[in-house]
């Protein structure tokens, strides 16, 4: 197979951290080459600099047969080269159209005609279907990926970079873009795809490479390594020490847990919110959650999970309804409010709502507390670095240091940190939890789990949303299912059909 690029012992480093050392790396074209790894192993680092959008330090980069070094991404897009970056970069008050014609200055300056029929042909070929009218603000997550990836083929690379484009995207999405990726790389381009599923890389992937602490800890043909060498190599220990239902996705049997007769700890009841299309995205919910229980929701995206904890987390105001938390009416409280009373959120989307990327790290991690860091009516500096130095070691957040920037970080170890600091409210009384393993390689995503556990553990009452019902089975006591603004079920987690039945009430049905 023709060589697309090749990578000889390069090297990047920020400051004094070291995010790339030695790497070697050949991606043919033709090939989907699946590069993994944890949270801060370098996989962004090194798709950055194949795209211009950073410089290496040491060693030398080939594109096509020909020395290679670009210097901005425009260098990048003139060589051939696309990029879909881990987070969406369309404008949401434009079509979809304006979108795409984005660019000016790059090989792409296409007359709207001429964009309708590339699109047409790109529909044909792919199978990508976007509607070039509708403004990308009003897309739902899977259709804002498809814009990036049209956008991306409308240059016509050779070479195309995914980062970590699944990690935003439910079950069928993800299905949807795996089969993409195969289709671009049929048709004789390079395809580099970023994940950390092992799902996915079985399902897309000719090749793989993963990166440990900055090196590549194992390279070459999908086939010549078994599942357990990747986790092993992933995360430097073997399948048996991590919850094996989170690699391979059956269920394992455990404890059933009974809390009949429990007293609630928080009470929804007969919450509406009506979307600005004028949708039902929640249609009279009703919820109980009680202390030391672990609720999981399941469902295919749009069917009110996302405005649930909008509404629970003080984001969104209710049409109608009630939610009580100790017997306390929250239902108009404000944010603030709500944690003031033991309420954590772990919201879905970490960069716009979970955190505040040009703060520091340990600024981050005492948002929505820093009453507990006033001494005299003055911030003690020395007493937030403290707590954020000890939340960066136990939740094994990789950053520079406590005053590093947020921006800095990965987007799984941003992912953490939304996650320490929400754990860290005291008493913690419920936690609302959106997707909380997003973005997460298999060994973190193991640590946040028992920390959800630990939450429950110690009196909390947890409501987890997730598209990943290998965790909802391992983690939960019972799981509900969105469906229409409703919630279906329950559903018993430790039933050997449990599967099948959350897939039929995904579906509206009940056998």
């Amino acid at each position: 197979m023709q060589t697309a690029l090749e990578l000889t012992s390069v090297g990047k480093s920020f400051g004094a951290v070291r995010a790339l050392s030695d790497v070697d790396l050949t991606i043919a074209l033709g090939e989907v080459h699946c590069v993994l790894g944890e949270n801060g192993a370098g996989k962004s680092t090194l798709c950055n600099l194949v795209y211009g959008g950073a410089a290496l330090d040491a060693g030398r980069m080939r594109l096509f047969g020909e020395p290679y070094r670009p210097h901005r991404p425009a260098d990048a897009l003139r060589s051939g080269i696309a990029m879909v970056h881990q987070h969406f970069s369309l404008v949401p008050t434009l079509t979809v159209a304006e979108n795409l014609l984005l660019g000016a200055g790059t090989r792409l300056r296409l007359p709207r005609r001429e964009l309708t029929t590339r699109v047409a042909a790109l529909t044909d070929e792919f199978g990508l279907r976007v509607d070039l009218g509708a403004r990308a603000g009003e897309l739902s997550v899977g259709e804002r990926q498809t814009v990036e990836i049209v956008k991306c083929l409308l240059r016509e690379p050779r070479l195309v970079l995914l980062d970590e484009p699944t990690a935003v995207l439910g079950p069928a999405e993800i299905d949807a873009l795996l089969d993409t990726c195969r289709r671009i790389a049929a048709s004789g381009r390079a395809v580099v795809l970023v994940t950390h599923k092992l799902g996915e890389i079985e399902q897309a992937g000719d090749a793989a490479t993963v990166l440990r602490g900055g090196r590549v800890a194992g390279s070459g043909p999908l086939a010549s390594f078994t599942r357990d060498e990747l986790v092993e190599l992933m995360v430097g220990r073997e399948l048996a020490e991590l919850d094996q239902a989170l690699v391979t996705g059956d269920s394992v049997p455990r404890a059933v847990r009974d809390f009949t007769g429990i007293a609630p700890i928080a009470r929804v009841g007969g919450l509406r919110f009506t979307r600005p299309d004028g949708a039902a995205a929640l249609d009279g919910v009703e919820l109980e959650l009680r202390p030391g229980e672990i609720v999981g929701i399941a469902g295919v995206e749009g069917n009110g999970q996302s405005e649930l904890i909008g509404v629970l987390s003080g984001a969104l105001r209710p049409d109608a309804g009630e939610f009580h938390l100790d017997g306390t009416d929250l239902t108009r409280a404000t944010p603030a409010v709500r944690t003031a009373h033991g309420l954590g959120v772990i919201p879905e989307d970490r960069h716009h709502e979970g955190c505040v990327p040009a703060m520091s790290v340990a600024e981050n991690l005492t948002l929505g507390r820093l009453r507990d860091f006033r001494r005299r009516g003055l911030l003690d500096r020395k007493a937030i670095a403290a707590t954020a130095a000890h939340a960066i070691d136990t939740y094994a957040i990789k950053a520079s240091s406590p005053g590093a920037a947020m921006s800095t970080l990965s987007g799984g170890n941003q992912q953490k940190v939304v996650v320490a600091r929400e754990l860290a409210i005291d008493p913690l009384r419920c936690l609302l939890a959106a997707q909380p393993t997003r973005g997460l390689d298999l060994g973190a995503v193991d640590a946040v789990l028992d920390r959800l556990r630990e939450a429950a553990a110690s009196g909390a009452a947890v409501l987890v949303v997730s598209h990943e019902l290998p965790e909802l089975l391992t983690l939960c006591d019972r799981i509900l299912v969105a469906y229409r603004g409703r919630l279906l079920g329950p559903v018993d987690p430790t039933d050997p059909g449990a599967k099948e039945k959350i897939a039929h009430l995904m579906l509206g049905t009940t056998s």
